[in-house]
């Protein structure tokens, strides 16, 4: 029976079948005010993401971004004014940017907005990440490649957090100098700072030899201070008087049990120092340094999600058994230790998987690797002949100098700039060298301690748990006692992917042949068969 073409538009799905939207928006973006003022990768992102737009036959209606915006900021100015424009004009088909990472570092964040921009017909599209938005397999990959983006931002940490430890074995404080200290070269690294000694700091060694050589109360040490010209909380006294910085140490929660002689000049001798605590320590007041209880290693990294405390613990000695507790007065969460720790064991064990699998996760990390490396090759590309344009210029800048068609004032205000860009733009291709070994040894680390996680962690000593633990649970994790559980805030982006990846070969070899589209085909090993009833 012939359908009469008037009822056609009541027909459902009807919006499916409308011409495909070619207007499109560009967004690109920088981290940092540096990277901004130099402008070399935002012009190279533009002009990739407009010849993207021509290429595909798309029209970029509004630009948005080109200036400095961190992506763990949830206040990103140019991103939200973005995300307004592209939902309310509905005649937008798709965001051009880059890639990925310029779009969102937030993992399972920027999945969920381009998701939801997905729902409006909106497409995010990557100029250097190439997927297929219409395949299930490219929409797994771009949930892969958002988790990557925040996995690379904790290498980026990682990386950070490896030099400053390194820097403070080899002495150097790479932090803010404490009260007393200025540090003269401030902007520069770790090894090239110079800590003096400022005038606080004079009038704080008056203090230590106050207490070491005339055992003065803290109130009377703060009273001569004061009529000095420093008003100083009497208590706050004794946490400088516990510092070891003061006789020239170096020590730090990221150097565990270490004490290193420290590169700057001593405020105070070795012998002072002693001598302050041997006068706090005779009376009682409780300055000794308490070692770590090595049967709590879940201290302060786990919160009571009633309140948001840091949890502490504490020993029943009579009954010998160690118990975790939220100090928050009014709360009462508390716990057994022995009960919390299995617990925990069972929360590492679903990021746990069968030896099997290694070579199928190994096989998709290691692919999106080598398509970084693609990306990496294209942006190092760039940088490069940005480089040499860079250095060209600074040569014509001190050549023109030279031959005086420039005068002093001006040579030096283009010489700075241009070495700043200069030394900015050889930092990054630095650090591009080293972002793919540490991500094929990121991943080789984590399937390695995945295979016997809950086990690993048991038998490692109280410093090692806790780095298992932070590792895995960046932020920490909550204990609910209403449900005797945990609550995960965010999970070490590798990790996160386990179970998921688990989830779905266990239910296709369960007989959901379904599932296999939302694994690329390149994924799954000759040998996988799904279960036969």
């Amino acid at each position: 029976m012939q359908i009469d073409k008037r009822f056609k538009r009541f027909s459902k799905g009807d919006e499916l079948l409308q011409i495909s939207k070619t207007e499109a928006v560009i967004y690109t973006r920088v981290s940092t005010k540096e990277q901004a003022d130099n402008n070399a990768s935002l012009e190279t992102q533009m002009k990739h993401c407009k010849k993207y737009a021509e290429e595909k036959g798309l029209e970029v209606v509004e630009l948005f971004g080109g200036t400095y915006e961190s992506a763990k900021d949830d206040e990103r100015k140019e991103f939200q004014k973005m995300l307004s424009y592209v939902k309310r004009k509905r005649s937008i088909g798709y965001v051009i940017v880059y890639s990925y990472d310029r779009f969102s570092r937030s993992g399972p964040s920027g999945a969920f907005i381009s998701h939801e921009l997905k729902q409006r017909g909106v497409k995010v599209v990557s100029v250097t990440q190439s997927i297929d938005h219409n395949d299930p397999s490219g929409n797994f990959m771009e949930g892969i490649y958002h988790l990557f983006s925040e996995f690379d931002n904790q290498l980026r940490r990682d990386k950070s957090m490896t030099g400053m430890v390194e820097k403070l074995k080899q002495g150097y404080w790479p932090f803010m100098p404490p009260t007393g200290y200025t540090n003269v070269n401030q902007g520069k690294t770790a090894d090239q700072h110079t800590m003096v000694i400022n005038d606080r700091g004079k009038l704080l060694k008056k203090a230590f030899e106050w207490k070491a050589n005339d055992d003065l109360s803290l109130v009377e040490i703060a009273k001569r201070l004061s009529a000095r010209g420093w008003d100083v909380p009497a208590k706050r006294l004794s946490h400088y008087f516990v510092n070891p910085f003061y006789c020239g140490f170096i020590v730090s929660k990221m150097i565990p049990g270490e004490m290193i002689d420290g590169k700057h000049p001593p405020l105070v001798s070795k012998t002072t120092f002693l001598k302050v605590h041997q006068n706090l320590e005779k009376y009682g007041n409780n300055y000794k340094v308490e070692k770590e209880v090595e049967e709590l290693p879940m201290k302060q990294f786990m919160k009571c999600d009633c309140c948001g405390t840091s949890m502490t613990g504490y020993l029943v000695k009579k009954k010998g058994l160690y118990y975790y507790k939220c100090n928050q007065k009014g709360c009462g969460n508390n716990r057994s230790q022995k009960e919390l720790h299995q617990k925990f064991e069972e929360l590492l064990n679903k990021f746990t998987f069968d030896e099997k699998l290694v070579p199928i996760f190994q096989k998709l990390f290691l692919h999106l690797i080598s398509q970084r490396t693609q990306v990496n090759a294209d942006g190092k590309k760039a940088l490069q002949v940005e480089l040499a344009a860079l250095k060209q210029k600074l040569e014509n800048v001190e050549e023109r100098f030279v031959t005086g068609e420039i005068d002093q004032a001006l040579y030096f205000k283009f010489r700075d700039k241009f070495k700043t860009s200069i030394s900015q733009i050889e930092s990054e291709l630095d650090d591009s060298q080293n972002q793919l070994s540490n991500l094929q040894k990121a991943v080789e680390k984590c399937l390695k301690m995945s295979l016997d996680l809950p086990s690993l962690w048991r038998k490692a000593n109280f410093s090692r748990k806790q780095r298992i633990q932070n590792l895995i649970f960046p932020e920490g994790i909550y204990y609910q006692r209403k449900n005797d559980d945990y609550r995960t805030t965010r999970i070490n982006l590798l990790f996160s992917a386990i179970p998921y990846l688990t989830g779905l070969i266990d239910a296709y070899k369960n007989g959901d042949l379904d599932i296999l589209a939302k694994i690329p085909t390149w994924v799954v090993p000759a040998g996988l068969e799904p279960a036969t009833t």
